[in-house]
């Protein structure tokens, strides 16, 4: 005969459950009103509520069987914050390795286009297998998440908050340092592109430069180009005093054009420059003009500083600084030079001073009618966009760079410039005739030795070299030993 066997432990907990249940409800209906239907007192309202949502009856027991400290709800509250902690912890987690992975991926890319230009093979196979291995892990991440595995254990290759965040810091740094070389590299590349453009742009300004010196012989400095420091000699600054004084001649021509256009008397003009030297010889009348503007042009030459106060500091300079401003100031445009700070500053002020005092208020009245050109030259707000102005701005600029040439030589070749005196008797050595001295058609003539009329050019010693001063001569002088 069988033994009967003992009926399931679980069986008296799932009574004592329904007991405790059917007390309740008989609790909650006794304590309503006389309507018979009753409503749960407050201090069961969290059980309640928990049955309701809760379908599995083991979980009834777990609630029941706990201590009535639920009463004012402190131990409901304490396990709810620990289940949100942990959850909080997991999402956190969760984040942070998605970030990280993410960081990672960026970083990876940016390896990727480095690679790319030049071909890195290996760089490129790098970046491909860490592109690959994080996807992974996001995938695994994904599953983790949908699964709701987060946590009931960490899913495979995932860190703690705290490591996926230094992770991602790491993999941002990465990144950043890839991009900066990348940068850098591209940095490099439009370096060596200027650098190419510029050396393009050096050989067409030379080639226009030798263009316009076959177009316009005499009008470019085309002959000091590429001149150095150390092969500098007098025959370069011949070649400059030459450039110097043709602008001269130019601008005089144009100075006489605007006299005759206003009316003025030529031969009482010049015969107030020199009086009684150019009597009966009108075709000579021109250089009395340019003997005005060179005394003009190169008063106080043989100063560094030109005596201008502007440019009191230029006494300290050596010849380096000279030669670099007269390398630097060689093409630079009339714009540039009102316009412009430091040693175009300087010219520019230099134009100013000489216009000022070359150019007098009636006779600049006299060209144009009113002194607006005077007034902006004087301001330096700009400069007149007249051709007589940019005549004068052109022959000033290359005054100023045959003295910046000047004091370019050592102190072994220190120059000097100097002119003859009214009545000095004619010297091949120091002199050189600008005109033949006709004959006056009078008893005197050819009697007396020619003598030094005026100086119109002057004349300068740079080292051992001399180069004449170029003077008038007239009969009519008295001869000086």
């Amino acid at each position: 005969m069988e033994t009967a066997r003992p009926a399931p432990s679980n069986f008296g907990s799932l009574a004592k459950t329904v007991t405790k249940i059917l007390r309740l409800r008989r609790a909650a209906t006794g304590s309503g009103g006389g309507g018979g239907v009753g409503v749960a007192s407050d201090k069961y309202k969290p059980i309640m509520e928990k049955l309701k949502l809760s379908g599995n009856l083991t979980e009834y027991s777990t609630m029941l069987s706990e201590p009535h400290k639920d009463e004012d709800g402190k131990q409901q509250q304490e396990h709810s914050q620990k289940l949100s902690s942990k959850d909080k912890e997991a999402m956190e987690s969760l984040l942070a390795n998605l970030f990280a992975s993410i960081s990672a991926i960026k970083a990876a890319y940016a390896q990727l286009q480095v690679a790319q230009s030049p071909y890195d093979p290996d760089s490129i196979q790098s970046a491909d297998k860490s592109v690959v291995s994080e996807l992974k892990h996001l995938s695994v991440l994904k599953q983790c998440y949908l699964k709701n595995q987060l946590q009931s254990h960490a899913p495979p290759a995932s860190q703690s908050a705290l490591e996926a965040q230094i992770q991602e810091h790491r993999s941002l740094l990465r990144t950043y340092q890839i991009t900066t070389k990348k940068l850098e590299a591209e940095i490099q590349l439009k370096d060596s592109e200027i650098l190419s453009l510029q050396a393009e742009l050096l050989s067409s300004e030379k080639q226009n430069r030798a263009l316009d010196a076959r177009l316009h012989p005499g009008r470019s400095l085309a002959a000091l180009d590429d001149l150095h420091l150390s092969g500098l000699n007098p025959t370069h600054f011949l070649t400059a005093l030459r450039y110097a004084v043709k602008s001269i001649r130019s601008f005089v021509q144009l100075m006489v054009r605007e006299m005759e256009s206003a009316g003025w008397d030529l031969d009482a003009a010049a015969g107030s420059i020199q009086p009684d030297v150019l009597r009966r010889k009108p075709r000579h009348r021109i250089f009395a003009f340019e003997s005005f503007v060179c005394q003009k042009m190169f008063s106080d030459f043989h100063r560094r500083d030109f005596n201008l106060s502007s440019s009191a500091d230029r006494s300290a300079w050596d010849q380096r600084r000279f030669f670099k401003e007269f390398t630097d100031l060689q093409f630079v445009s009339l714009k540039q030079a009102f316009d412009g700070k430091g040693q175009k500053s300087a010219l520019g002020k230099f134009l100013r001073a000489k216009y000022l005092a070359l150019v007098h208020p009636k006779m600049e009245a006299s060209f144009f009618g009113d002194l607006d050109q005077r007034a902006l030259v004087s301001s330096g707000r700009g400069f007149p966009e007249s051709a007589f102005f940019a005549g004068f701005a052109e022959m000033a600029r290359r005054v100023w760079l045959l003295h910046c040439l000047f004091f370019s030589f050592g102190p072994e070749e220190e120059g000097s410039i100097f002119q003859a005196r009214r009545g000095t008797r004619f010297s091949e050595v120091y002199m050189e005739s600008i005109a033949e001295d006709d004959d006056d058609d009078d008893d005197t003539a050819g009697v007396r030795p020619p003598a030094v009329g005026f100086t119109v050019v002057p004349g300068f010693r740079v080292g051992k070299t001399l180069i004449q001063c170029k003077v008038y001569l007239s009969s009519r002088v008295g001869g000086r030993s």
